[in-house]
């Protein structure tokens, strides 16, 4: 079975992002014993950036187009702080 975008899920994690000592912008996922760390480029993380501010205006857009549906709650994503 495939997961994808669409595909909900009801594993839960935590997102922590932040500059590191290197100079990297730092995603860190952890789920449970999991912990994936990935860096980027100062210049990786603004157009990752872009691309979560555009996909945030196509979801709103398609919620606007969808009346009555109700908005799903966010999951456990938190961000801020310095990575481990």
């Amino acid at each position: 079975m495939s997961k994808g975008i669409n595909t909900e899920s009801d594993i839960s994690a935590e997102l922590q992002l932040g500059p590191t000592d290197q100079g990297m912008v730092r995603l860190f996922v952890t789920a449970g014993e999991l912990e994936i760390p990935m860096d980027f480029t100062p210049e990786e993380a603004r157009e990752i950036a872009e691309e979560l501010r555009a996909a945030a205006e196509q979801a709103d857009a398609m919620q606007k187009q969808k009346p009555g549906r109700r908005k799903k709650k966010p999951g456990n994503a938190k961000g801020g702080g310095n990575p481990r």
